[in-house]
């Protein structure tokens, strides 16, 4: 793998340690700024939403760009939303910089995508997408926990500021490691003769295409819908102390680098078996953690395991989006990000809904199952076109 991939996973890191670490502090953000548990559970789907508006946006305003200047511009906007959103007393300032730190983020990442996908063989696409996902389980294993502690120390808009520093390096490693000649050495990404955004925009029309997007989005909702409200699942079900919140975190960030890094070797190859496989135990993952959530050591161990088993199906799912989208180097990236980004944005939203039933803090979970299940349903009849038996057949 070459070196740029891992350049891109660093700004990943600092970008993935953002979006997810919110499930460590909510009820403190709420608690600050006046708004119920689930009014600040939303913050999460205002930065999906913002992703899955951004990255198609992005995708094609900058698709004439060269890739390392866009790198650079996202990330230096998604910094100055954290700056903002750090000394900010107001939830509708929150809001808006997160909305506006999405759209960066999926700038970023739209690109960073396409960009991926070129600087490996044809069908090592999987590869890619582990390292640059990579990126995102290490911010889970070491970067969300850490904001966690840093939050509960010494309050939630201190790991706001952290972010902002940890995108200094990140912006120098982009800077120094990505060419400036990116379109001359990948001209099928940003290059003026390539495909004509009309055309691009035209491939969303291919079941191939929009049919993995649609699962990848379910997943997804699954995902952030229980890893959200994780942080009320392990101090008021499972009775645990706030400090458990983090390693509860680590345990999710560990099981989904584990989970991405397996799927980063089968799925090129074998996709059907992690999404047939892999889908029905994440399915019965969520049941079980909805079943067992008051019993802290089996929450914690299915913590570990739907986190490998989340990750690995959604990024098998996002995978199979990026082979059928090769008709759309520019915007692949987007098509790719905003799949996983629905389900980003749909999840805490439906699963704030859950917390004022009879459900309370476990109606995530069952959110979660119900998404993956539905998923499941989806993907039943349609395997041959959803992931092919062998990767061949995707090309």
């Amino acid at each position: 793998m070459t070196r740029a991939l891992y350049v891109l996973a660093l700004a990943v890191f600092a970008m993935g340690t953002s979006e997810f670490m919110l499930a460590g502090l909510v009820p403190d953000i709420a608690a600050d700024v006046g708004v119920p548990v689930g009014t600040a559970g939303l913050l999460t789907s205002a930065f999906a939403l913002g992703m899955v508006v951004g990255a198609p946006t992005m995708a094609a305003l900058t698709r004439r760009l060269p890739a390392r200047a866009t790198l650079l511009g996202c990330l230096v906007l998604f910094a100055l939303a954290h700056v903002v959103g750090a000394v900010t007393p107001s939830f509708a300032v929150l809001f808006t910089t997160r909305l506006v730190a999405a759209v960066a983020d999926a700038g970023f990442l739209a690109v960073a995508l396409s960009t991926a996908a070129t600087l490996v063989a044809p069908d090592r696409k999987g590869r890619a997408v582990a390292v640059l996902l990579s990126g995102t389980t290490v911010a889970m294993v070491a970067g969300v926990p850490a904001g966690a502690l840093l939050g509960t120390a010494t309050g939630w808009r201190s790991t706001f500021w952290a972010v902002a520093l940890v995108c200094v390096p990140a912006t120098l490693g982009i800077a120094r490691g990505i060419p400036r000649a990116r379109r001359a050495d990948h001209a099928s990404v940003h290059a003026v003769d390539g495909p004509s955004l009309r055309t691009e925009l035209a491939a969303l029309a291919s079941p191939r295409l929009v049919l993995p997007m649609v699962l990848a989005a379910l997943v997804n909702t699954g995902t952030f819908a229980a890893l959200t409200f994780l942080a009320p699942l392990v101090t008021d079900v499972a009775g645990l102390s706030p400090w458990w919140v983090a390693i509860a975190l680590v345990l999710f960030g560990v099981g989904s680098f584990v989970g991405v890094t397996v799927a980063g070797r089968v799925s090129d190859r074998s996709p059907r078996v992690v999404v047939t496989v892999g889908g029905v135990l994440l399915l019965l993952g969520w049941v079980a953690t909805a079943a067992f959530a008051a019993h802290a050591a089996a929450l914690l161990g299915l913590v570990l395991v739907q986190g490998a088993l989340g990750f690995a199906v959604g990024s098998t799912l996002i995978t199979r989006v990026l082979y059928a989208a090769a008709r759309a180097p520019s915007m692949g990236g987007s098509y790719a990000t905003a799949a996983l980004n629905v389900g980003a944005a749909a999840g805490p939203a439906v699963a704030a809904a859950t917390l004022a039933t009879g459900l309370g803090e476990v109606g995530p979970v069952w959110v979660a199952a119900a998404a993956t299940a539905t998923a499941l349903l989806l993907a039943a009849p349609l395997l041959r076109v959803v992931a092919p038996a062998q990767a061949g057949a995707a090309r």
